[in-house]
C-alpha cells in the first residue's frame, strides 16, 4: 500500500514534503521511551523477578550521588542480567516495528508529534528490513558517541546514520 500514490507524478508533492528536524525527532523518542520502553521495562523487570538489574544498588548509588559521593557512586556498578537486558531489548524492537507496521511508520511518540519514517526514495511504508536495518542502526549511533543521531540537525535532508543505513526518512504526515 502507497502512502503516497501520487509521489512519482507530481512536482509539487515532491516540494511540499517537510522533513522533521532534531528536535522534533527527539521530542517523538523522548515519548516512545515513556510509552513503550518504560511499559515494557516494567513488565520484563517483573518477569524477571528483579533479576534483571540490582534496584537496590542503583537506590545506594543514588545516594552516594546525591550525597555529592560520587566516587563511592561510581566505584560499585549494580550488577545485571545479559539475559534479561537482551529480552528487553528484542522485545522493544518488537515493539516498536508492531507499531511501525500498524501505524504506517509511525510510533505513539511519532504520531502525537505528527511524523513518520518512509522510504526515502519512494516515500512509501518501510518495509521489514528497513525496519530492522534501521533499529540496529540505532545501536551503531550510540556506540559513535551519538554522532549518528546528531548527523540530523547537519543534513538537509534531517537523515540520521540509521536512516542513511535502512534507506528512510522522517517526515511530517500531510
Amino acid at each position: 500500500m502507497e502512502i503516497f500514490p501520487h509521489a512519482k507524478r507530481d512536482k509539487h508533492f515532491m516540494n511540499t514534503i517537510r522533513y522533521a528536524g532534531f528536535w522534533i525527532r527527539f521530542i517523538a523518542s523522548f515519548l516512545d521511551t515513556l510509552f513503550l520502553a518504560l511499559p515494557v521495562g516494567i513488565v520484563v523487570y517483573f518477569l524477571s523477578e528483579g533479576a534483571w538489574f540490582d534496584f537496590a544498588q542503583y537506590q545506594q548509588n543514588m545516594s552516594y550521588a546525591m550525597s555529592g559521593n560520587a566516587v563511592q557512586a561510581l566505584a560499585t556498578q549494580p550488577q545485571t542480567s545479559f539475559t534479561w537486558e537482551l529480552i528487553f531489548e528484542i522485545s522493544v524492537l518488537v515493539v516498536t516495528m508492531l507499531f511501525w507496521k500498524k501505524w504506517r511508520g509511525a510510533t505513539p511518540g511519532k504520531k502525537l508529534v505528527h511524523i513518520k519514517i518512509v522510504d526515502a526514495k519512494t516515500y512509501k511504508e518501510i518495509d521489514n528490513k528497513q525496519a530492522i536495518t534501521r533499529s540496529l542502526g540505532y545501536i551503531i549511533s550510540t556506540l559513535l558517541f551519538l554522532i549518528g543521531f546528531f548527523m540530523v540537525a547537519l543534513r538537509t535532508d534531517k537523515r540520521a546514520l540509521h536512516d542513511l543505513l535502512a534507506g528512510t526518512v522522517v517526515i511530517y504526515e500531510d
